[in-house]
């Protein structure tokens, strides 16, 4: 799914209108239609309503959104802030449509004292601005939304949360943002929507369809976009009936180090389940026995010392590599890890401390092999790139670092991004919270390398393996709870979302 700009969500609203064709008042009444209809499944008749409805097309919004749910029984009051002489057409039309209706309380609200108070079992309605705002919100439409952020009742905002910059950082801008529960918005994501800095504002946030012109939306170009299980699903390979182990690749993870070789058997384990024919794990002298009794199916590459990854296997034997899960910093490691990098020409999936040596030694991040893929969480990307100020500059910088050096960047986390060397970029729509817990990037490196000894590409195995591991994530959160949730829980769940993925 793309994630488009605001002005190409004007320009996808304006071709809809122009080729479907339909009038931008039906258009308006479509789009309201799903948020009522969203709110009158979820919302019981004994609430009451109060929608804040602003005087562009999102108070226009808000006005059909009071009308639809009149009609059907619910008690609403309607608060136009009137922060304006000037208003929209199409919110004009809906006013006049409104006022029609008398069982509809109307407030035209120009100071605060013209709003009442609010309920703990009210629900609001944020219709104030739309996603086009291009400056902090203060004075009294800041005063208004204070009003709302601070009361107990729930809070819907309709296409954005109203203060919230979609396309740029709202953060420490001293404006005022709706702090929404639920946002419902149109046809496609707001890319503030993916950022931990806007989570207070954004809630939980649900798309609504609403029939934009798939002509404009197929043709239209963008580097962002929102991986869903349709985005997914074609990706994925078909096993033949007569493939043997042979055909399905042969990795080597390099792991684990005297203390940590928990993370070598988890990364093990999600490699296994991955669907690879064969895998090695490289490992020091302190961790045979371990391996051998956690993974039976894992053959071993036993190295020299006992405790820690000093040299590099013979790579004759293997479809991809992955390197890192608690590796450890020794410097004998270190130049080991250089050696691979210098010997080995295909991509290498780097995570962990395999990471950390990098950012030690930046000079090496030339020389990596084009198109290897690095997983770093947000600490571990700051170390290897610099510090940044906001999230969308956070994203540019990854966008830039894949760039740069001809790789594929997994920054972790919610709604994981992987930037391509491309430049395009794909956010994650699996996982949940509860997937914070020691040991869960291991099982994705162990997932990744597997997909790309496989033969899938390094972005294929990378957008693929993120997916499957959020998805993997989620079943076994609503079996174990997020709270209860270990790592090895999710390579015990990778089967079901390979099998949930292929799924009509």
């Amino acid at each position: 799914m793309k994630i488009l700009p605001i002005e190409e969500v004007r320009n996808a609203d304006a071709y809809t209108i122009a080729n479907e064709p339909i009038a931008s008042i039906d258009l308006m009444e479509r789009a309201a239609s799903q948020i009522y209809k969203w709110i009158k499944k979820r919302v019981p008749k004994k609430h009451l309503i109060r929608v804040y409805a602003g005087l562009g097309n999102n108070g226009g919004d808000g006005l059909v959104v009071a009308r639809l749910l009149s009609n059907k029984g619910y008690q609403v009051e309607v608060n136009v802030i009137r922060y304006s002489d000037t208003s929209s057409e199409d919110f004009q039309v809906n006013f006049g449509r409104l006022k029609e209706g008398n069982s509809i309380a109307i407030r035209n609200v120009k100071e605060l004292k013209n709003l009442s108070g609010i309920n703990p079992d009210d629900v609001l309605v944020d219709a104030i601005f739309g996603s086009g705002l291009t400056r902090p919100v203060k004075g009294f439409i800041a005063d208004v939304i204070a009003h709302i952020n601070n009361s107990p009742a729930m809070r819907i905002a309709i296409d954005v949360p109203s203060g919230l910059f979609s396309d740029s950082t709202s953060k420490n801008n001293g404006g005022a943002i709706v702090h929404a529960d639920y946002t419902l918005s149109f046809q496609f994501p707001k890319l503030a929507f993916l950022f931990p800095e806007n989570d207070v504002f954004v809630g939980n946030w649900q798309l609504l369809d609403i029939g934009l012109h798939p002509d404009f939306i197929n043709e239209v170009e963008t580097q962002n976009f929102f991986m869903g299980k349709r985005d997914i699903k074609p990706i994925l390979k078909k096993r033949g009936r007569y493939a043997h182990k042979g055909s399905f690749g042969h990795a080597l993870l390099i792991a684990g180090c005297y203390g940590k070789m928990g993370a070598a058997i988890l990364a093990s384990r999600a490699c296994l389940r991955s669907g690879v024919g064969l895998l090695h794990s490289h490992i020091p002298k302190a961790g045979y026995q371990i391996m051998q009794t956690a993974t039976p199916e894992t053959m071993l590459s036993i190295d020299r010392y006992d405790n820690y990854f000093s040299e590099v296997p013979k790579l004759g034997l293997y479809t991809a590599i992955g390197i890192g899960p608690g590796l450890g910093m020794e410097k004998q490691s270190q130049m080991a890890l250089k050696l691979l990098i210098q010997e080995y020409p295909n991509p290498i999936v780097f995570d962990a401390d395999a990471l950390n040596i990098l950012s030690e030694n930046k000079t090496w991040l030339a020389f990596l092999p084009k198109g290897s893929i690095l997983t770093p969480h947000p600490k571990e990307f700051e170390r290897l790139a610099t510090k940044w100020s906001n999230d969308f500059e956070r994203l540019e910088m990854q966008r830039d670092f894949a760039f740069k050096y001809g790789v594929y960047v997994v920054l972790k986390g919610a709604h994981t991004s992987i930037c391509f060397p491309d430049g395009n970029c794909y956010f994650n729509s699996t996982g949940n919270p509860g997937m914070a817990t020691a040991g869960s990037g291991d099982v994705l490196t162990g997932l990744i390398t597997g997909l790309l000894a496989q033969g899938y590409s390094p972005g294929q195995a990378s957008v693929l393996g993120v997916y499957l591991h959020g998805l993997a994530g989620d079943i076994a959160a609503k079996k174990h709870g997020m709270e209860a949730l270990l790592a090895g829980d999710l390579i015990e769940q990778i089967g079901k979302a390979f099998r949930k993925l292929t799924l009509p």
